[in-house]
């Protein structure tokens, strides 16, 4: 009834007259609007976006780059004799040391019973980034241990601000033997005395974590005290597995950025690091300036020097895949062989290899899951990894030193006993 109605319905209905479009008469301004489409052709939005200033701000947010002084106390250029290289290396040494910590009623009779050289934590960085991907979460380490523990960050070589002497090839040369020669030379040389030098938390992410797992022990046999070793998002199983991987991703990224701040900003736009000031303070290190183009164009070469000029990757990532494997195999094994505290730290979800999962099972390392962080995530949370980090310290450092026992000699009573004191790993 439904179909016969609306016919019905429909035939009533009055017929209109025809319609034509109101342009269907002026085929002469058909013609004009299709001629001035044409001259339009080259006039795209890219081309007129490269004609304007960079901007500094996206949706209100400021992006212009941020001092490494707002994160760390010193940055210094050390250039250890046995590297080619002049590393940067920025440093917050430690502002105070832990005071001894006492049962209710008792007297420390042992003085301040700190260490008078304090601790450190030495990060780092993985490949193609600097040492100041660790500037924010210095900042928050310095700020939750109450100046108690010092960070150390530096650029390896090719990348950031170091510098390395000889041809393209030895600056390359990532290699892990080389990377450990450069990490034990650079700590050796700003703590030449071992006994003097203050308790060293190594860290390391991602490549990072293989020179730091193989220095440990040497560091160790040398007479400096390492009481913990942390690994930032890297398990050998998926890195190895995921290394076929690895040219596509790096392929993804765009080869040059038309400033520093379209580089921060597609960083944080793409996830890749999530923290606004994290973004700010290390993306410029990532970047150099493109290279000039030649003497053809003047203004082409004022575009491309500077900071507000064409920026291109500091460090070829691609030029480093001989070096990939070296990296990550036997990753698992040496972590679990530290003669230290270990602690793992990894982004989003727990993927272990094998090996990883018996020694977390058997209670050999602390695991710590960070959601909603990605690869980097001592940029993207570094408030929460800095309050692990901590925690992790002093809960492995610290040594309960017990008062004797009533009826040793010279011990009449628990009154006149000495008080139990915590000292950290390292006290004299």
């Amino acid at each position: 009834m439904s179909d016969v109605f609306r016919k019905a319905m429909t035939n009533k209905l009055p017929r209109l007259p025809p319609t034509r479009a109101p342009w269907a008469d002026e085929p002469e301004r058909e013609v004009a609007e299709t001629e001035d489409l044409e001259d339009e052709e080259g006039d795209s939005l890219t081309d007129l976006g490269a004609m304007l200033p960079p901007p500094t701000k996206y949706g209100g947010t400021d992006l212009s780059p941020l001092s490494a002084s707002s994160f760390f106390s010193q940055a210094l250029e050390v250039s250890p004799p046995s590297s080619p290289c002049t590393f940067r290396v920025y440093l917050t040494p430690p502002t105070s040391t832990p005071s001894s910590q006492q049962r209710p009623g008792g007297s420390d009779s042992g003085g301040s019973g700190s260490s008078k050289n304090g601790t450190y934590l030495v990060c780092h960085h993985g490949g193609g980034a600097s040492g100041l991907s660790f500037a924010a979460l210095a900042r928050e380490v310095k700020s939750k241990s109450d100046g108690e523990m010092g960070v150390l960050a530096f650029d390896c070589r090719g990348h950031g601000k170091t510098q390395t002497e000889g041809s393209l090839a030895v600056e390359r040369d990532l290699s892990l033997p080389t990377l450990l020669s450069d990490f034990l030379g650079l700590v050796e040389h700003m703590f030449p005395d071992p006994k003097a030098a203050p308790s060293l938390v190594l860290l390391g992410h991602s490549m990072g974590a293989a020179p730091i797992l193989s220095a440990a022990p040497i560091l160790q046999s040398k007479g400096y005290t390492v009481p913990g070793v942390v690994v930032l998002d890297v398990v050998e199983g998926t890195a190895v597995e995921a290394l076929p991987l690895m040219k596509g991703i790096i392929a993804q990224r765009p080869s040059s950025f038309r400033s520093v701040v379209d580089a921060i900003h597609w960083h944080l736009s793409s996830h890749t690091i999530r923290d606004t000031d994290a973004a700010r303070v290390s993306v410029p290190s990532l970047l150099v300036p493109a290279p000039d183009p030649g003497p053809s164009s003047a203004l082409d070469s004022q575009h491309h020097l500077g900071p507000k000029g064409k920026q291109v990757w500091r460090t070829d990532l691609l030029a480093t895949e001989p070096y990939w494997e070296d990296w990550y195999r036997g990753l698992s094994s040496r972590f679990l062989a530290a003669k230290c505290a270990r602690l793992l730290v990894l982004a989003g979800q727990e993927r272990l290899d094998k090996e990883l999962m018996v020694g977390q099972m058997q209670g050999k390392f602390q695991l710590e899951v960070m959601q909603d962080t990605g690869h980097y995530l001592h940029e993207d949370n570094p408030s929460s990894l800095a309050s692990t980090l901590v925690q992790f310290w002093r809960r492995n450092t610290r040594v309960l030193v017990l008062p004797p026992k009533i009826g040793q000699p010279g011990v009449s009573g628990l009154k006149n006993s000495a008080p139990a004191v915590v000292r950290r790993v390292g006290e004299e």
